[in-house]
C-alpha cells in the first residue's frame, strides 16, 4: 500500500510540474475555477480513507510551493507576491485576487469562508513616487468598492488618487441638457445687450484748426445680472483647478487651500463641471471633469480632502495635464478656464538663481528665462508655441494664476496668465486664499458675452485713426487708418472696458459753415459678440462720435472730458509702473523710485484728480504702495515684484486681481451697477465678484476665523493694502 501511494504521488508531481510549465499566468487570471474543478484537482478523500489534500498540503513539501490555482511555483524570491489566508493556505496574490474578482469567496482548497479577501487596487491609484508600494491590499468581505477606496486612503494617506487616471481624458461627464430659455425667462439670453460708450476729448475743435492727436474714449459696458437671477443661473463653465501639493505646502497652507477649493465646489452649479489636477514632482488628475451635482460635489470634496503634500514643484506638468482635460473632453460647456495655484518655483523646468542685474545692463535675464519657460507650455495656453498660423488663431484657454506666499515665481506665473488671457494674483497672506478664489470665480460664473469685438471706423474725410493702446487685448489698425479693431473676448456681467483712440481731425472749410455751427462726425463704434448660451452672433447698437466746429471756442468748449482724462491717467500710471518695474529688475531702484514720483506728480495735477476722481485716488495710493515695496532690493524681491506684476495684470486686462493682502475698502454699487464710493479705493471688481467675496468671508466668520472676520468688507477690493 505504501509503495502504491509513493508511485501515485510521484506521478501526480510530474503531471503538475508539466502543467505548470505550459500554463500562462494570464490565462489563469482570466479563468474562473469552479468548485467542481477544485474538487477534481484536490480530492478530499478516497475509498481507502486517504486524505489526499491533507497529505498534499501538510506532508508534501511541493504543495507549499505550488499555487493551487495556476499550479505555478510559490518558492520565495520568484517575483510573485504570496497571499496566506486565515485558513493557512497560500496562493499567488495575483491568482487569488483574480479568482475573488470573479466571485469566488471560499478557499479553493479547504472551502472555508474567509472574513477578509484579497483585493487588487487599480494601478491609477498608485502614486508614482511610492514606486507601487501598497498596491496589494486586503479588503473586508462584502464591503462596497467605494468604501474600500476610502479605507485604502485611510491606510495610505500619501495616496491622493481615489480615481483611476486613464490614458485619454475623454471620460468627462455629459453636459446637463437644459433648453435655452426663451425671452420671457430671466436668463442670460434675455439680458440686455452690452452698451457702447464714446466720449471725445473736447466737445469742439475750431473749424480752422486741425488736431493730429485728438483722443476719443470708446468703451463697452456689460449688462447687469437681473435681480431675480438665481445663484446657479449663469453660463455653464468647465473649470480645471491645478493645485500645488509639493512639500512646501504642508500644514496650514494645504489646509487653507483645501478649504478654498471646497468653497469653489459649493458655488458651482449643477451644469458646471470641475476637474482637479494635483502636482508636485509629477502631475496627476485626481478628479475627472464632472458636473457639480450633489453627488459630484461630494465626490470632488472627497478628492480634495485626500490631498497630501510631498515632493518638488513641477508646474509645467500640472499645466500640461490641465490642458489635456480641456482638449480631450468629449463635450464642452460655453466657458472654459484653468486656475493654477503654487507657492514655489518650478524645480524641474527652470533655473531659479538670483536674476538681479546692475543698472548698466540693458537686458534682463529674467525676461529671457521666462520666454524659455513659456516655450515649454502647450499652444492651447501659449499661442506663440503654435506650429501653424491657423492653430495660433485659436483662442487659448485662459489660465488664472495665483502666486502664494513669498517664494513663488511671480515672473513665470504672470507670464503664463498674460500669454493665455488670464490674470495673475498675488496672495501674500494665507488667510485670503479663499477670498482670492472667490473673486476669480465671481467673474467666471457671470460671463454674459463671448468673442466680443469693438470696431472703430472713420466716417469723415481726413479723419484717420492713429493708435489704440489696448493693454494686453489684441488690436490692429486697418485700411490706412480708416478702421480699428479691438478683440475683447469674454465679458463679465457689469464689466467695463475702455480704450483711448487717437485720431486726426482735419480743418473744416469755412465755406461749409453756413449760419449754424457745423459738426464733424469722427467715428462709428460698433460692437459684436457671441451669446454664450445660444451661440448666436449679436450686434449691439452702434455709436457715432462727433464734435462741433465753431469759429471761436467758448469756455465750455475748452472743458476736457473727465472720462478721457481719467483713462489717460490710468494708461500714464501703468506705463510708469512698467518702466519702474523694468528698472527694479536691473537693480536700479533709485531710477524706479524717480519714475514713480514723477508719475504721481503728473497724476495729481490732472483735471480728473483735481475733481476728486476715485480712480485717480486709487492710482495715487497704488504708486505709493509700489514705492514702499521698492524701498530695498530685498523687499522688492520678497513682495514687490509679485505685487507690481499682479497690478500690471489687472490694468492690462482691466480685470480684478488679488494683490498683496488686499485689506482695502470694498466698492458699493447701486441698482444700476454704478460705483457710489467714488471717493474711496477703486478697482475693476464687478458686483458678482464682490458678492462672492462677501459670501466667502461670511462663511469664514461662521467657521470662527478671527482674521477673516476682521477683514470683512475690507478685502473685497483689489487696491492697495493699508498697513497699520
Amino acid at each position: 500500500m505504501s509503495n502504491t501511494w509513493n508511485k501515485l504521488k510521484k506521478s501526480l508531481s510530474v503531471k503538475f510540474s508539466s502543467q505548470s510549465s505550459s500554463m500562462s499566468l494570464e490565462a489563469a487570471r482570466s479563468s474562473e475555477i469552479s468548485e467542481k474543478d477544485f474538487r477534481a484537482s484536490t480530492p478530499t478523500s478516497s475509498s481507502s480513507g486517504l486524505r489526499l489534500s491533507r497529505a498534499n498540503s501538510c506532508s508534501g513539501r511541493s504543495s507549499k510551493r505550488t499555487c493551487a490555482i495556476c499550479l505555478g511555483n510559490m518558492k520565495p524570491g520568484q517575483g510573485h507576491a504570496i497571499f496566506t489566508a486565515e485558513c493557512s493556505h497560500a496562493f499567488h496574490f495575483n491568482c487569488i485576487a483574480s479568482s475573488v474578482k470573479h466571485g469566488n469567496q471560499l478557499c479553493p482548497i479547504c472551502r472555508s469562508k474567509w472574513k477578509d479577501i484579497p483585493f487588487q487596487a487599480p494601478t491609477g491609484v498608485i502614486d508614482p513616487q511610492l514606486n507601487g508600494i501598497g498596491r496589494a491590499r486586503v479588503a473586508p468581505l462584502d464591503s462596497p468598492l467605494d468604501e474600500f477606496h476610502a479605507s485604502l486612503h485611510r491606510q495610505l494617506p500619501q495616496l491622493p488618487l481615489l480615481y483611476a487616471e486613464p490614458h485619454h481624458f475623454s471620460d468627462d461627464e455629459p453636459l446637463l441638457n437644459t433648453p435655452i430659455p426663451d425671452s420671457t425667462s430671466p436668463s442670460l439670453s434675455a439680458h440686455p445687450v452690452p452698451t457702447v460708450r464714446a466720449f471725445p476729448e473736447f466737445p469742439a475743435v475750431p473749424a480752422t484748426a486741425n488736431r493730429h492727436a485728438f483722443s476719443v474714449l470708446i468703451g463697452v459696458k456689460a449688462p447687469a445680472l437681473p435681480d431675480n437671477t438665481r445663484h446657479h443661473d449663469h453660463t455653464p463653465i468647465d473649470l480645471v483647478t491645478v493645485l500645488d501639493v509639493s512639500g512646501s505646502m504642508a500644514g496650514t497652507k494645504l489646509t487653507l487651500l483645501k478649504r478654498a477649493v471646497r468653497f469653489v465646489i459649493r458655488n458651482l452649479g449643477p451644469a458646471d463641471r470641475l476637474a482637479i489636477i494635483a502636482f508636485s514632482s509629477t502631475a496627476r488628475r485626481i478628479f475627472p471633469l464632472c458636473r457639480m451635482s450633489d453627488t459630484g460635489r461630494d465626490h470632488a470634496t472627497t478628492a480634495i480632502n485626500s490631498l497630501r503634500s510631498t515632493g518638488g514643484t513641477n508646474i509645467v506638468e500640472g499645466l500640461k495635464k490641465g490642458v489635456r482635460v480641456l482638449e480631450e473632453r468629449r463635450e464642452r460647456n460655453p466657458v472654459a478656464s484653468i486656475i493654477v495655484l503654487s507657492d514655489g518655483k518650478d524645480t524641474y523646468n527652470v533655473s531659479n538663481q538670483n536674476h538681479r542685474q546692475s543698472p548698466h545692463n540693458q537686458a534682463s535675464p529674467n525676461s529671457r528665462r521666462v520666454l524659455d519657460y513659456l516655450s515649454l507650455l502647450p499652444s492651447s495656453i501659449c499661442p506663440n508655441n503654435s506650429a501653424s498660423r491657423e492653430e495660433g488663431r485659436i483662442a487659448p484657454f485662459p489660465v488664472h494664476t495665483f502666486g502664494f506666499g513669498l517664494d513663488h515665481d511671480a515672473a513665470a506665473m504672470h507670464a503664463i496668465s498674460d500669454a493665455s488671457g488670464g490674470t495673475f494674483s498675488f496672495i501674500q497672506s494665507a488667510s485670503i486664499i479663499q477670498d482670492a478664489f472667490a473673486r476669480c470665480i465671481g467673474g467666471l460664473l457671470s460671463v454674459v458675452a463671448q468673442e466680443l469685438r469693438l470696431t472703430v471706423s472713420s466716417i469723415f474725410p481726413g479723419v484717420c485713426i492713429g493708435s489704440i493702446p489696448a493693454g494686453k487685448y489684441s488690436s490692429e489698425i486697418l485700411n490706412q487708418g480708416q478702421q480699428g479693431l479691438v478683440e475683447v473676448g469674454d465679458l463679465y456681467a457689469d464689466e467695463e472696458k475702455d480704450f483711448l483712440v487717437q485720431v486726426s481731425v482735419p480743418v473744416f472749410s469755412a465755406e461749409e459753415c453756413g449760419e449754424r455751427v457745423p459738426t464733424t462726425p469722427l467715428l462709428s463704434v460698433e460692437c459684436s459678440y457671441k451669446d454664450p448660451l445660444s451661440q448666436e452672433i449679436v450686434q449691439a447698437e452702434s455709436k457715432i462720435v462727433e464734435i462741433r466746429r465753431p469759429g471761436v471756442l467758448s469756455s465750455e468748449d475748452n472743458t476736457m472730458s473727465l472720462e478721457v482724462d481719467r483713462q489717460r491717467n490710468r494708461l500714464w500710471v501703468t506705463e510708469g509702473i512698467t518702466e519702474a518695474q523694468g528698472m527694479a529688475e536691473k537693480g536700479n531702484l533709485e531710477g524706479a523710485q524717480s519714475i514713480l514720483a514723477a508719475r504721481r506728480s503728473a497724476l495729481l495735477a490732472s483735471a480728473s484728480a483735481q475733481a476728486g476722481d476715485g480712480l485717480c485716488n486709487w492710482l495715487e495710493a497704488e504708486l505709493k504702495e509700489i514705492r514702499d515695496r521698492m524701498a530695498s532690493q530685498e523687499l522688492y524681491e520678497e513682495t514687490g515684484r509679485a505685487y507690481v506684476l499682479s497690478g500690471l495684470s489687472s490694468h492690462s486686462w482691466q480685470r480684478a486681481t488679488t494683490r498683496g493682502d488686499s485689506a482695502t475698502h470694498t466698492m458699493v454699487f447701486n441698482r444700476e451697477g454704478e460705483n457710489q464710493n467714488m471717493s474711496g479705493v477703486m478697482g475693476y471688481e464687478t458686483p458678482s465678484m464682490v458678492t462672492m467675496v462677501m459670501r466667502s468671508q461670511t462663511i469664514n466668520i461662521r467657521a470662527g476665523s478671527p482674521e477673516q472676520a476682521h477683514g470683512l468688507n475690507r478685502s473685497c477690493s483689489l487696491g492697495v493694502p493699508r498697513r497699520g
